[in-house]
């Protein structure tokens, strides 16, 4: 590990880890430097690693020296901890509160999306995974995110005007909505514009793109539609 880069990010694969790309774009976006540890899923190197690198045994992990912060939520946190002049968190109190209660529940919910519209940045599905509970689920975001946006946003295009963690904890359900083609339209897509035109969001997309592994269980049509064999 470098001198500069104090930290050490150890994260999944970018086309698949929405738990990943989660602190990945908060660091990247905020200028906190660090290092990259990436480990591919179901690989050779995730078997003989991992143990090593995570005590829960997933990703992604924060490492500070020997002190690990692991779970995305707990990393964003210590974070705000440990540069407190970054604007991790908005600095109203108010702001502050609904920013953590909205991250806490895409960590803990909305799982009919993440189950019928999986994190895949490679694929276009317009329309597929569309069920009643996925579609709840989909109300329920744009819901919190009008409601950010009205009460905190009007210092800037993000939830609560300046790019904080609650839209890094939402990076990922942009891209699913991107990809899906979710038909969402208004405030919503003024919102996801503004976060794919993040220079740290579109950095994780790119180097997504150019990932060659394949994960079969998030690409049920890979072999029949791509023709490309499985890893």
């Amino acid at each position: 590990m470098s001198a500069v880069a104090a930290l050490t990010l150890v994260i999944g694969n970018k086309n698949y880890s929405s738990w990943s790309m989660r602190p990945w774009v908060l660091l990247r976006e905020l200028g906190i430097p660090f290092e990259e540890k990436k480990l591919r899923f179901g690989s050779e190197e995730w078997a003989r690693e991992i143990g090593r690198w995570s005590p829960s045994g997933m990703v992604p992990v924060l490492w500070r020296g020997r002190e690990a912060v692991w779970d995305t939520l707990a990393i964003l946190e210590t974070l705000a901890e440990w540069h407190p002049d970054k604007g991790v968190w908005p600095a109203d109190p108010a702001a502050r509160a609904f920013a953590r209660s909205m991250s806490a529940e895409m960590h803990a919910g909305f799982r009919d999306l993440r189950t019928t519209m999986p994190m895949n940045i490679r694929a276009s599905h317009p329309g597929k995974g569309m069920t009643p509970a996925t579609r709840a689920n989909i109300a329920r975001i744009e819901a919190l995110w009008g409601e950010a946006r009205r009460r905190f946003g009007a210092g800037g295009p993000f939830l609560f005007g300046a790019f904080c963690a609650a839209d890094a904890m939402y990076a990922p359900v942009v891209a699913r909505f991107h990809n899906y083609g979710l038909p969402v339209q208004g405030d919503t897509l003024d919102y996801m514009a503004a976060v794919m035109a993040l220079p740290a969001w579109r950095e994780w997309y790119d180097s997504a793109m150019r990932e060659t592994w394949i994960m079969q269980h998030n690409e049920p049509e890979w072999p029949l539609v791509r023709g490309v064999p499985i890893e």
